[in-house]
């Protein structure tokens, strides 16, 4: 059976970390604080929103809550964001997706300091990543880097498969394993599907996060793999599951995330920490 990757037990730790690095900043005279903005009146994002708050407040980070109308205008939002990139008690400003449908999600995205950028989104954020110069990275793939060190899973040398090209997930977890030395294949709608497979069963660490419930199937995972979950899915029953098969994949696989208590809670405290590292950036610590 494959050792469960406890991302909940980690993500602990994570905060504990950065608890620790917003009171030795405070010591410094340097405080830590994230805006987080939310547009409309989504459950779910009303629900992450609160999650994330409750972590500010586990981690002495101040938080500054923004809930707009769901008619908010594209001028009214640039106008928030103009004013919490100049505002200096606002290190991180995290602009809650998706958006209405009638705002532009990337000229938000755009707009929004680099430096208070702690989504990691921003074009010059993704192409420090792109060039391995620091910067604040996506949240999800930075967690998942995370796991791996923790974990004592060293990806040089190492076949990497990413099912999933989004600029959240796939695209960067692509150049962070690159940067570390793995090789990488990267799956996505319009692979053959009846090469996806084979591809699968290529890598010794496969991260999948395509949307999908259930998709990566047992036999698709080359045995002793790493297989990291990133799907957030429901399956025929209604119930919480990943984009991986869990039981047939552990039975084959060396270390698996599971859906809940993997990937999820990772993503979370790596944005604590993020809001620590924007702080250290502007200070040029």
């Amino acid at each position: 059976m494959a050792t469960i990757i406890d991302g909940k037990a980690l993500a602990a730790k994570v905060r504990e970390r950065a608890a620790a690095e917003v009171a030795e900043l405070g010591g410094r005279g340097i405080s830590c604080g994230l805006a987080v903005v939310l547009v409309g009146d989504d459950q779910a994002s009303a629900t992450y929103v609160r999650s994330k708050l409750r972590d500010c407040e586990q981690c002495g980070i101040r938080s500054f809550d923004y809930k707009l109308p769901a008619e908010t205008s594209q001028e009214e939002l640039m106008e928030l964001i103009g004013r919490l990139n100049a505002d200096e008690d606002v290190t991180g400003i995290l602009v809650q997706m998706p958006l209405p449908a009638h705002l532009d999600t990337e000229q938000v995205v755009a707009a929004i300091d680099p430096n208070k950028d702690v989504d990691g989104f921003h074009p010059m954020n993704m192409g420090r990543l792109v060039r391995g110069l620091e910067g604040l990275r996506p949240c999800t793939p930075a967690g998942i880097m995370e796991m791996l060190d923790e974990y004592g899973i060293d990806p040089a040398g190492k076949n990497a498969v990413i099912v999933g090209r989004s600029s959240i997930v796939g695209k960067p977890m692509a150049f962070m394993l690159l940067a570390r030395n793995a090789t990488i294949s990267v799956a996505h709608s319009r692979t053959d599907p009846h090469e996806l497979a084979r591809i699968c069963q290529s890598a010794d660490i496969l991260v999948a996060a395509c949307g999908v419930p259930k998709m990566i199937k047992g036999p698709w995972v080359k045995p002793g793999a790493t297989v990291i979950d990133v799907g957030m899915d429901r399956d025929e029953a209604g119930k919480l599951c990943g984009d991986v098969d869990f039981d047939s994949a552990e039975l084959v696989a060396g270390a698996i995330t599971p859906v809940p208590g993997g990937v999820g809670p990772m993503t979370r405290a790596m944005l604590m920490s993020n809001v620590v590292l924007a702080a250290r950036l502007q200070h040029g610590l």
